[in-house]
Formats: C-alpha cells, structure tokens, sequence
C-alpha cells in the first residue's frame, strides 16, 4: 500500500467520497464514490470550484472559512457542533461529515476532502428525536390530564364553597328580610289603616283638606312598601343571575328629566329637585338599570334632606362615559359609616329614625358594576352627600 498502485486503489476504492482541491479552491481529483454522492458523471468535477458541492445559502460564507483556512491549514474535522449538508448534481441536499487534511508537494497546496453520507445516520437520529418528542407530548398529555383533573377539583371545592356561602347570605338574607318586615312592613300599614279610618270620618264631615292629608299619607306608605318590594325583587334577580345589561341609543337627557319629574311627586314641602344636562344628548345606556339607580339615589336624597333644601341630578354624556351626579345637603354620612355604606342592611347611625330597608345603596353599587361602571362618594356629616356614578361607552 505504500506504492504509488496502492494509494490509487485506496482512493479509487474507497467506500468515503474523497476530494482533492488546490490553494484556490479548485477540484483537481474526485473519487468514484464522491462522484457517485454528488451524482456527477466521471471526471465532471475536475476543475469545478468546491462550491458547486455547498448549498448557495451557505457557499459565501464557505468562501471565506476557506479562505481562513488557507491561512493555517490543519488536519481537522470540519463544521464541529454544526449541521452540514451538500448540494447534488440534481440540487437536492444530503447531511454530510467531512474531514480534512492539508498537503503539500511540488506542484503547490492542497487539501484533501473526506466525506461521508450520514443520511442514514440522520433519519435514525430523527426517529429517536421524534421518539422522544411523542414519549414527551404523552408524558405532558397526561400530566395535563393529571393538572385538569386537579383544577377541576379545586373548582368543585370553590363552587361547594361559593354555593355554602350563597346559601349562607340567603339564609341570612331571609332571616333579616323577616326581622325587617315586622318593622319596615308594619309601620306603613299601620299607617293605612289608621289613614283609612280618618279619611272615612273626614268624608262624613266634608272635611276636605284633612281628607286630602290622610290620603297622601296613605299614597306615602304604598310608595315606601313598594320601594320595600322592589328592593328585594332587585336582590333576588342579582342573586339568581337575571339582571343583564342591555345598553341601546337612548336621549339621555328627556329620559333622565322624565325621572326627575316622577321624583319630584314624592319630594317633601319646599324641596327643590333641579336637572341639569351636559355634553351630547344620545348615548347608549340600560334605561332599565339607570332609572333604578336614579330612582334611588333621588329618593335617598329627598328622605336624608331637610324641608327646603335643594337635591341636584346633573348628567354629563362624552364620547367616553356617561357621568350621573346626585347632590344633596342633608344630614350627610359619617367617615365611620362610609366604610359600610353599600352593604346589605347597612343603615347610617344617623338615619336609624328615616324609614329604608338598608339595601338600596348595595343594589346602586351592584347595577353600576354590571353596567361596567364605578360610584364614588363624598360627603360629610351634616353638609350633604355626593353620589358619581361613570358609565363607559
């Protein structure tokens, strides 16, 4: 082997594609089985440039680790830690290994290709990666399974706790509904009752002016039972999940003064109840929900203000929100208070002696959150209270 011979029959029977380029990059020999990689015909190679064996995405930056290479050759393994691949004759790509070793002779430098077809190689490498990946996804599957299955128990035990409570806040809900009614209930009835009577006397005796005072009274009192009413129908259909919000186009400001005008029928002697409009006149709000929530706010304000005094509803439409403000000067809320003030049954220390159920306030702070809005407060004792109401567009 060590003949010129045996040399040739290694290079031209070696089972490793094997070429020789020179300085320039210029093939000067190609073995059978290089040729028969690359898919040329015999001798086709010679004198081609080592590029026509790289893929063009990656021929320029060959060009210049060769040209590094030419600098400081050595006997090495090409591309470590890197994926390399040839281009065919017909320009298809093959992974490939190549080593190589530099020479010199008489006739100038060379550098000498060794390259294997790892195609076989790769295909296997790609079964076991896609082996492993699918074991992975099952083991990942199932431990999604595994988490899903705990999320959902974890959801169980919140909806038997949420359920415990709901049914602890109905119970609740129930035992001071009949606590109050004893009180809230009887008294304007009562009052009926006796207004009744009065009333019947005061027609025998064509005494019409105290006829006409018993039967505001008794207008009074089906008002107060009504608000009673609907107070808890209120609650009842928050509780069940029945109230929605359904906005539409709406004149925002003749709907709100046709509330202020129902409102000021139930307004005490001298009270004043003024509107003022601001901003557009149109925009889309649940008239069902905004009624019920000025409805409210107005009769607060009509039953914690003193004879005279003047209950302000001003409404602002921008392109961004709808602001609602009812401003009275009444006997005001307490710092104390205000952190309680839209509970359920919460009622003032100072208006313990004005009739009210102690849920009005905690319905108003439930509408405005599913009109996706927010009320705010401010008031002091004795100085009046503000309400704001600000309902996006």
């Amino acid at each position: 082997m060590e003949t010129k011979e045996g040399v040739d029959a290694l290079f031209l029977h070696a089972a490793e594609g094997i070429l020789v380029a020179n300085d320039t990059g210029e093939i000067v020999r190609a073995n059978p089985s290089s040729e028969r990689l690359f898919g040329y015909k015999h001798g086709e190679l010679i004198g081609k440039k080592i590029e026509v064996l790289i893929p063009k995405r990656l021929s320029e930056r060959h060009i210049v680790h060769r040209e590094k290479y030419s600098d400081n050759p050595n006997a090495r393994t090409m591309g470590a830690d890197m994926e390399l691949y040839g281009l065919k004759k017909d320009g298809s790509e093959l992974p490939v290994e190549i080593s190589l070793s530099p020479y010199t002779n008489d006739e100038g430098r060379f550098v000498i290709a060794f390259i294997v077809d790892i195609t076989i190689r790769k295909q296997a490498e790609e079964r076991q990666k896609n082996y492993s990946t699918e074991l992975e996804k099952q083991v990942k599957n199932r431990t999604l399974i595994l988490e899903e299955a705990i999320q959902e128990l974890e959801k169980t035990k919140k909806d038997l706790n949420k359920a415990l409570e709901k049914e602890k806040d109905l119970n609740e809900l129930k035992s001071r509904f009949v606590s109050m009614a004893s009180h809230e209930f009887r008294t304007p009835l009562t009052t009926m009752l006796s207004s009744l009577s009065l009333v019947t006397k005061y027609g025998e005796l064509n005494d019409g002016p105290n006829q006409s005072k018993h039967v505001n009274k008794i207008k009074t009192s089906i008002s107060n039972l009504t608000d009673i009413l609907n107070d808890f129908l209120s609650i009842s259909k928050l509780e069940e999940g029945k109230l929605g919000y359904i906005p539409e186009e709406t004149n925002v400001e003749e709907f709100v003064a046709e509330v202020v005008s129902e409102m000021k029928a139930l307004a005490a002697d001298g009270q004043k109840l003024t509107h003022i409009h601001r901003g557009h006149k149109i925009a889309s709000v649940d008239t069902k929900l905004i009624k019920h929530v000025l409805f409210n706010l107005i009769s607060n304000a009509i039953k914690f203000s003193p004879t005279g005094g003047e209950i302000l509803v001003e409404v602002t439409v921008s392109d961004v929100a709808v602001k609602i403000l009812v401003k009275d000067n009444g006997i005001g809320i307490s710092e104390e208070d205000k952190k309680h003030l839209f509970e359920r049954f919460f009622r003032g220390h100072n208006a313990t002696h004005i009739q009210g159920t102690g849920l009005g306030l905690n319905i108003v702070a439930k509408y405005a959150e599913l009109m996706n809005g927010s009320i705010n407060l401010d008031s002091q004792e004795n100085h009046g209270t503000t309400f704001t109401i600000i309902i996006p567009q």
